[in-house]
């Protein structure tokens, strides 16, 4: 036996259905297979009706605990299917704040681009300044590169002479 393993499931508890629940079962199956698709069809033409529709939610067997304990919870939103004729393709669709937060996000980047670009920011202002400095920079060592060329070309000739 491993140490401090799993312990086997030998000890548990037997669960067997209930005679009853059996019987309720293998009914309805023998009905389903007996009807064939006829019910089917009741059905969607029973579910025309938003009276009957109603009215077949409230008479529904509710499954597992929800038949034995009335749940009044304030927070609890029951899931209604709507119809398609019910359903609003044109609505304007809600978003999620993070994809509302996105979109701002965006939004706020392209402005701030737009401002950059146009020289409006302090970031902008201060990169045009730094680039306006190098090119002044780049300027005079330019002049003093020519200077001196002109000097060695001044001596190359007097040299040859």
């Amino acid at each position: 036996m491993p140490r401090g393993g799993k312990k086997g499931h030998k000890g548990r508890g037997k669960q067997f259905s209930n005679p009853e629940e059996i019987d309720r079962q293998m009914k309805a199956q023998r009905e389903l297979e007996a009807n064939g698709g006829v019910e089917k069809e009741e059905e969607k033409s029973s579910g025309s009706d938003d009276s009957s529709s109603e009215e077949e939610d409230i008479n529904k067997k509710k499954s597992g605990v929800e038949g034995l304990i009335e749940i009044e919870n304030p927070n609890r939103i029951s899931q209604k299917s709507k119809k398609v004729t019910e359903l609003d393709v044109n609505a304007p669709k809600e978003l999620s704040r993070r994809e509302r937060e996105e979109i701002e996000k965006q939004k706020a980047k392209e402005r701030y681009m737009k401002l950059h670009l146009e020289g409006k920011t302090d970031q902008a202002r201060a990169d045009l300044a730094r680039l306006a400095i190098i090119k002044k920079q780049r300027e005079d060592a330019q002049k003093k590169r020519d200077g001196l060329k002109k000097e060695k070309e001044a001596e190359d000739s007097k040299s040859k002479h």
